[in-house]
């Protein structure tokens, strides 16, 4: 992308801040950002463009995108599954589809979806591949199966339009259900996992997100307008992939199975008065296989994963640590760069 100008939309969010940080050293042009929520301007170069600008909003997206002369939209602007129903399907799928009508009005080259394998919903039957049947769970699944369609309508079009469903992407600075997890462990606390923990459960590291990314950004058109599946390439059984991360941690904490049977009735519960953090689609599948084919990516666009499962979940780990204590005076939140209320999930801390 040598010479290109970049609008990263959803800039202030988790995968906006690491692409700040990466696309700054690569042959960009220029690199403007935009969300709805504040940026924390200290952890942005000078030289990035920050605006708040929502992306349903046609003429101001309009502006933007016009007078910054943007080339190529990575679109990560969304709302996330703890936000409100309405909020979701007005983010998620109208926000796309303005953010394509802009883009297209401006001329903009390319613009890359970043959707999730939360559209597969909870299948019977792995790997997955991304023409499998997509039956998304709750409101944000169902939002991002409509985005992608969307991007279809697009692509029709004559537009150029990469989808990239990454699965859960964790690194530095990712807290929001995650840092529940490091909480515990810190905590030597036993970690209660649904189920056996025998189930295999893919993540990916965000910097691998971040190639994926710019790969679908920089290969000729009639190769990167596709949707492609990106997951970490190394993955292990939950027990033993969660059991590394209480070993490194080194806190006496330990992998506790539970019945899944009886754990994901009480969660649903949970969930429906508003005392969990934990939704449908976590816990869902947290005791089913969970990983995707990755192949397609591999051969159109060359990319492979640099991080296991493990190095994803140490790496996460340890800039907890670093950060806990000014965490420790950060109000809770609903994004994945604060933590989390764990809501009833205190009470049950007290007692493993």
């Amino acid at each position: 992308m040598k010479g290109k100008n970049v609008l990263v939309t959803g800039g202030a969010g988790f995968l906006g801040y690491h692409l700040a940080q990466n696309l700054i050293h690569r042959e960009v042009a220029s690199l403007t950002m935009n969300d709805i929520a504040p940026f924390f301007e200290n952890e942005y170069s000078p030289d990035i463009n920050l605006v708040n600008q929502d992306v349903r909003d046609p003429e101001g997206m309009h502006r933007l995108i016009r007078d910054n002369k943007i080339d190529v939209i990575i679109h990560c602007a969304a709302a996330l599954p703890l936000w409100p129903k309405p909020e979701i399907y007005s983010t998620n799928i109208q926000g796309v589809r303005n953010t394509l009508e802009q883009a297209k009005k401006c001329g903009v080259e390319r613009v890359i979806f970043i959707s999730s394998t939360a559209v597969y919903g909870v299948p019977d039957k792995h790997p997955l591949y991304e023409d499998d049947q997509l039956d998304g769970v709750g409101a944000y699944g169902e939002s991002k199966i409509e985005g992608e369609k969307v991007c279809a309508e697009f692509r029709q079009m004559g537009m150029c339009v990469p989808v990239i469903r990454p699965k859960t992407f964790i690194g530095t600075a990712r807290l929001g259900v995650f840092q529940i997890l490091y909480d515990w462990v810190d905590s030597g606390k036993r970690i209660p996992i649904i189920g056996k923990g025998n189930n295999l459960y893919q993540l990916l590291e965000v910097t691998d997100l971040i190639e994926a990314i710019w790969l679908a950004a920089i290969a000729p058109a009639d190769v990167a307008n596709d949707i492609f599946n990106v997951g970490a390439q190394m993955y292990d059984k939950v027990k033993i992939d969660v059991g590394a991360l209480c070993d490194y941690a080194g806190s006496g904490s330990k992998v506790m199975p539970t019945p899944a049977a009886l754990v994901k009735p009480a969660l649903a519960i949970f969930e429906f008065l508003k005392i969990s953090p934990l939704y449908k689609w976590v816990y869902g599948t947290a005791d089913k296989d969970s990983y995707v084919s990755t192949g397609k990516i591999e051969k159109k666009l060359g990319w492979k994963s640099r991080f296991s499962n493990q190095d994803a979940l140490t790496t996460s780990h340890r800039w907890y640590l670093d950060h806990k204590e000014e965490l420790t005076h950060q109000k809770a939140g609903i994004t994945h760069r604060v933590g989390w209320d764990q809501g009833i999930l205190k009470l049950f801390k007290r007692f493993l």
